[in-house]
Formats: C-alpha cells, sequence, structure tokens
C-alpha cells in the first residue's frame, strides 16, 4: 500500500489562498509542432510552495479568444500565469489582447525600452546587428516592449527581454528557458506571502479485485461526512499491470488521514484488495 502525503502546514482560516490558473498560447502548441512543457513545470513550482493549480487552458493565437479569455480572468481575481505569444511578430497578439481586455492602451514601458536597448548593445558587440535603436530592426525589437499602460515589468534573465505583470497576471514568453525562471521569481517574491498558508494532504492507496462502481458510493459519503475531503478515483486497466483503482483522498489534513482509514475500511468490507 502506498501513501503519499503533499503538505502538513498549519491551517489559517482565517486567510485564503485565490485561485491560480495557467495560459499555454501559441498555435503551434495546438497544432502539435511544439509540445507543452509548462504545465507540468507550474505544478511543481506551486506544489513545492504549498500551492495547487486551480485552472489551465491552450489558447490559440486568436485575437477575440485571447481578449474574451482574459476579460473573464482579470474580472475573477485568480493569479494567472500566461506563457507565449509576447513577441512582436504578427502571430503574437497576448499583448494587444491583454490591453484591448483592459481597457488600456499599449505603450512602450520605459524600463523595457532600456532592458531592450542594453540587449541590443549586448548582441551589438557581440557583431550581431546595431545599438542604434532607431533602425528598423531596433524599432521592430521595441514592439516587445509595448505593455498595457498600467503593466509593471517582470525582470527576464535569459536575454533582458522583459515580461509584463498587470492585475494579477504575469505574462511571460512561450520558451521554457525563459519563463520558468520567472514563473519562479514572480512566486518567491510578489506570492511569498501565500507559501504553505492552506493546510492540504493527498493519500492514495491501490485497490485490485474491485470494480469502481462498487466504491463510488463510499466515496460519495466521504464527502459527506467530511466536507473538507475529496475523494478521487483513478482507475487503471491493466497497461503492464492488472487492473487495478488508484483510490485516496485530499483536503484539510486531519480530516483526509480519517477518511482515508474509512475509506480503506470500506474497500477491505466490499471484497476489494489493498494493493502493495
Amino acid at each position: 500500500m502506498s501513501i503519499t502525503e503533499q503538505s502538513a502546514t498549519s491551517p489559517r482560516p482565517e486567510r485564503t489562498v485565490p485561485r491560480i490558473g495557467l495560459y499555454i498560447i501559441g498555435d503551434e502548441i495546438l497544432s502539435g509542432r511544439r509540445q507543452d512543457k509548462h504545465f507540468s513545470k507550474m505544478v511543481e513550482l506551486l506544489g513545492a510552495r504549498g500551492l495547487k493549480l486551480a485552472w489551465a487552458q491552450f489558447l490559440g493565437d486568436d485575437r477575440a479568444e485571447l481578449v474574451a479569455a482574459l476579460r473573464r480572468s482579470f474580472a475573477s481575481g485568480d493569479i494567472v500565469f500566461s506563457c507565449g505569444g509576447i513577441g512582436a511578430t504578427p502571430d503574437d497578439h497576448t499583448r494587444q489582447a491583454a490591453a484591448e481586455a483592459l481597457g488600456e492602451p499599449l505603450v512602450l514601458h520605459p524600463e523595457a525600452r532600456q532592458l531592450i536597448a542594453e540587449r541590443s548593445a549586448e548582441m551589438a558587440d557581440k557583431g550581431q546587428g546595431s545599438a542604434d535603436m532607431e533602425t528598423p530592426e531596433n524599432r521592430q525589437r521595441l514592439q516587445m516592449g509595448m505593455f498595457p499602460a498600467s503593466a509593471e515589468i517582470v525582470a527576464n534573465p535569459y536575454n533582458r527581454i522583459p515580461g509584463f505583470y498587470v492585475r494579477n497576471h504575469t505574462f511571460m514568453p512561450g520558451f521554457p528557458v525563459m519563463a520558468w525562471p520567472m514563473m519562479e521569481a514572480m512566486l518567491d517574491t510578489r506570492y511569498a506571502d501565500l507559501h504553505h498558508r492552506e493546510a492540504w494532504a493527498e493519500h492514495s492507496f491501490l485497490v485490485f479485485d474491485m470494480p469502481e462502481s462498487r466504491i463510488t458510493p463510499a466515496m460519495v459519503e466521504i464527502e459527506r461526512r467530511w466536507p473538507d475531503v475529496r475523494a478521487f478515483s483513478l482507475p487503471s486497466v491493466g497497461e503492464g499491470s492488472a487492473p487495478h483503482i488508484d483510490l485516496g483522498v485530499k483536503g484539510e489534513p486531519q480530516a483526509a488521514a480519517e477518511a482515508l482509514q474509512w475509506l480503506q475500511n470500506e474497500v477491505t468490507r466490499l471484497g476489494g484488495r489493498l494493493g502493495n
């Protein structure tokens, strides 16, 4: 039997953690030209800090679709991380969509302009391009510093070209080598006070020789008896092993531990076999 516990911090019921969401943006993800890596990394970074991902959404490079999604999430109060679409080519629409969703103009952020100029100078020193920000190439680069008027920059340690933050949304490039350090920095600075604020535990064990339908009433009963606990069932049809159910509970640690013991007893009572 395998039991895992994710967190055992003291609860602070007087404060709640906002929901955290993730946008992964780009036609190349939806078409399969590139494989997403942000979802699993976001879950990893949040879990290490006692936080959970409430939702994730894949979006294409469609301006109207992006505006509609961002209007909803700006209005929700959720903390949102967005990866992709903040470049300066015609297929990048995230910056423009964020401004439209907020009803704000796009403006060249002065700090972004300075950082882009510094990056251009660095590249010029290596014989790549010019440090003159009036060249057509560099004026195009400055488009990457055009953000909604109320936005703040988010530092990009990889190449200086910043992302931006506005109304609890952090917008980052689609490249993991850039986005992941930016995610981590925001979690550890702006959202540091949320770490391990809510107590939460998850326990699971394997069940053999039992159909999912037989244990479902017990899962319903758990949520009736322990309102702070949710039961889950992840059946396997036997890929590489005998058919089984990964059965478990998650929620407030003490209640989850009690529900776990009750659920294990119910499995045995109903004729199931607890796996190793």
